[in-house]
């Protein structure tokens, strides 16, 4: 606890949560690792691993009751009989050994879940469309149905405390459970006792939070996750509007309220379109309403505003989900003093796409994330090296400078030399972009760790050719010297250069709009074949300047990938908020004079007079360097033992790919050859 302010001794109190207490004040609320049930091992060494990091109340995703909520094709948990009690107990043991309490989120998904594993018709309030997209609707519930829910949500309470769980959620929140659908006017169009008034539409919510609490109130304690403003007005619950009226009326019964905004698009936003505590307006009156403790969340990073948050009495908790992924030890550095430290979430989703494409949860602040048990990665400690052997990085980019900053966490000497005059590489530049400030915090962390690691160099405008890589004599040269952004046209569904003429508009990359050479030409074209963030972002900022701006996809949508990220609504709205003409469907066929673009369905072209244009559609590795140096090995000695290439001057991906891939290089520098698959498999059991 050495050299901790006392201002946060605030978040090291314990809280009783009914019939059990939390060590501290840190909360990590549920939320969806690609893991779950199909990866147990995996996802109970994450979640052991935020228990080891000091999180006082470690919880599950969304686990399904029972056969009637079948959640496929999305990777969450099942606790449907006595059979799912193990993998349960081995996350329940994770946590329990680091003194953590164990939480799990029991669900019902109404309308949200189309079965299609199961093939069992869903249950609905009313009969109804789903949620989901597909020709697939469920049926109205009777009372014997409304009954059958309730024994299940029961028998799974009666699991979970078998197999140990110290906290059971009821949930209504995210638009993803049944009963938060029974809370809503626009799904619940009911006459019986069930429906109508706010006191009947609240009752179903009641009786579970009744049956659990008569089920397991004895030792487990029992929470309510619940949307208290789903941000669209009087067609929703509103923190202005009945949400008051529905803690009110529960306000003593569950043992702590978890209470969020909803959707999950809404309660997860991106740092691009919102502040860290951006919840805090809609949650604030919980705590006036309730004597129950009170978790709420914000993609907190700061310990100020957390100790602030609680000595106020606006949450007695601070829940995390994004930040408790890029540091699973926050709590342990702030507890230590050690505040410099902590690797602040970037709020950039990419931890979300892992549910979204049914893979397990990536980070990319924590290359760790998600590796705890199938590689034995941990995010605090690195094995200590095993030679003295120097290495040599070239290009302080995210690859570079998590490789330098891993090694040198291992003890190696490194020299890490950067071409420009600053480290960052694209994060630098992306980061200067409308809404990506928090991108910087990638470059930052690790600049910060490099003060306590005398054993790495830097320096700065220091661009190597070959020569100079030589001879610096290093016995390991690493190369990250990134990628750039092509002017050929070349993308996802261009896959060759695209006929270019001198006549054509002058041509632009995000380069060299992030360089400060923005089109003086008006109009401007944007040109999206690469389907993530950039080209909104390029759009964005060029209508800001004062372009007339066209946004041209080959996508039904702009954007498109960034559906995985929960981002896309909110990118197209504030493109066209900001007066972007948005030309969907559409694929550039020739920049020749005009511009010659042509329907993706039908292929009748036309043309588009504009006066440059902005091609986002791939990225091309830098790797002059490394061919010059493949060059010298074949000519002749060299004085280096091994020469690699990471991130993007491998292959261009993710700024996350480039975190881990340095990291990787760091792990595996001087270890033993692994034949095979370089990771731990989890098998079915035949």
């Amino acid at each position: 606890m050495s050299g901790r302010d006392p201002i946060f001794d605030i978040l090291f109190e314990p809280v009783k949560i009914g019939p059990v207490t939390a060590r501290n004040r840190f909360y990590q609320v549920p939320h969806c690792n690609g893991m779950g049930d199909r990866l147990p091992r995996g996802m109970a060494a994450m979640r052991g691993t935020k228990a080891e990091g000091g999180w006082a109340v470690v919880s599950t995703e969304e686990i399904s009751i029972d056969h009637g909520t079948d959640f496929t094709p999305s990777i969450e948990g099942r606790l449907w009989d006595e059979g799912d009690i193990p993998y349960h107990a081995r996350m329940v043991d994770a946590v329990h050994a680091y003194g953590s309490l164990a939480a799990i989120e029991l669900c019902q998904q109404g309308i949200s879940c189309a079965n299609l594993e199961s093939r069992e018709t869903p249950l609905a309030p009313s009969a109804q469309t789903l949620i989901t997209a597909g020709p697939l609707q469920a049926r109205a519930m009777d009372l014997s149905d409304i009954r059958a829910v309730r024994a299940s949500h029961r028998a799974s309470a009666l699991l979970a405390k078998r197999a140990g769980y110290d906290i059971v959620y009821v949930y209504a929140g995210h638009d993803l459970s049944l009963a938060q659908h029974f809370l809503l006017p626009r799904y619940n169009q009911r006459r019986d006792e069930y429906g109508g008034s706010l006191e009947n539409r609240v009752r179903l919510l009641r009786e579970l939070i009744e049956d659990t609490k008569e089920a397991v109130g004895d030792t487990c304690a029992v929470a309510v996750r619940l949307a208290v403003d789903e941000l669209l007005g009087a067609d929703g619950i509103e923190a202005a509007g009945e949400a008051p009226d529905i803690i009110a009326m529960l306000a003593e019964l569950p043992d702590l309220w978890d209470v969020n905004i909803s959707n999950w698009s809404n309660d997860s936003q991106t740092a691009r379109f919102a502040e860290e505590g951006y919840q805090d307006g809609y949650t604030a009156f919980v705590k006036s309403l309730t004597s129950k403790p009170v978790v709420g969340v914000g993609r907190y990073t700061s310990p100020d505003r957390m100790a602030a948050m609680v000595a106020k009495g606006a949450l007695d908790f601070i829940g995390a989900a994004r930040p408790s992924i890029a540091d699973p030890f926050l709590p342990k550095k702030i507890e230590e003093g050690r505040i410099e430290d902590i690797r602040e979430c970037i709020g950039c989703n990419i931890c979300v796409s892992g549910d979204r494409t049914y893979t397990p949860i990536r980070c990319t602040q924590n290359p760790t994330m998600g590796e705890e048990w199938r590689k034995g990665w941990h995010p605090e400690r690195i094995p200590p090296a095993v030679s003295g052997d120097a290495v040599l990085i070239v290009g302080g980019g995210p690859a570079g400078l998590e490789c330098a900053r891993a090694l040198g966490q291992r003890g190696y000497p490194v020299t890490l030399a950067e071409a420009s005059e600053a480290f960052g590489g694209r994060v630098r530049s992306e980061s200067r972009l409308p809404g990506m400030a928090s991108y910087q915090r990638v470059a930052d962390h690790r600049l910060t760790a490099f003060h306590k690691l005398p054993n790495v160099e830097t320096y700065l405008a220091s661009e190597l050719g070959a020569e100079d890589a030589i001879a610096f004599g290093a016995p390991h040269i690493v190369l990250a010297t990134g990628a750039e952004w092509r002017r050929d046209g070349v993308g996802q569904r261009q896959r060759l250069p695209l006929p270019i003429d001198d006549a054509a508009p002058a041509i632009y990359t995000p380069d060299d709009i992030m360089a400060g050479q923005a089109p003086v030409e008006v109009p401007v074209l944007v040109y999206d074949d690469d389907g993530y963030i950039m080209a909104g972002l390029i759009a964005e900022k060029l209508a800001l300047d004062g372009r007339d701006v066209t946004l041209m996809t080959p996508d039904a949508m702009v954007s498109l990938w960034t559906d995985n990220t929960l981002e896309q609504h909110a990118i197209q709205r504030r493109l066209l908020e900001a007066g972007v003409t948005i030309m969907a469907n559409r694929r550039l066929v020739a920049l020749q004079g005009d511009v010659r673009h042509a329907c993706v369905y039908t292929g009748a072209e036309a043309g588009l007079a504009t006066a440059a244009v902005v091609l986002v559609t791939s990225r091309i590795s830098n790797d002059e360097l490394w061919l010059e140096l493949q060059t010298r090995a074949k000519a002749g000695d060299v004085p280096w033992r091994s020469l690699t290439r990471i991130g993007d001057a491998l292959a261009p991906a993710t700024i996350a790919h480039a975190v881990y891939a340095g990291h990787r290089y760091a792990r595996e520098f001087d270890a033993p050859a692994v034949e095979g698959t370089p990771y731990k498999r989890e098998r079915v059991t035949v």
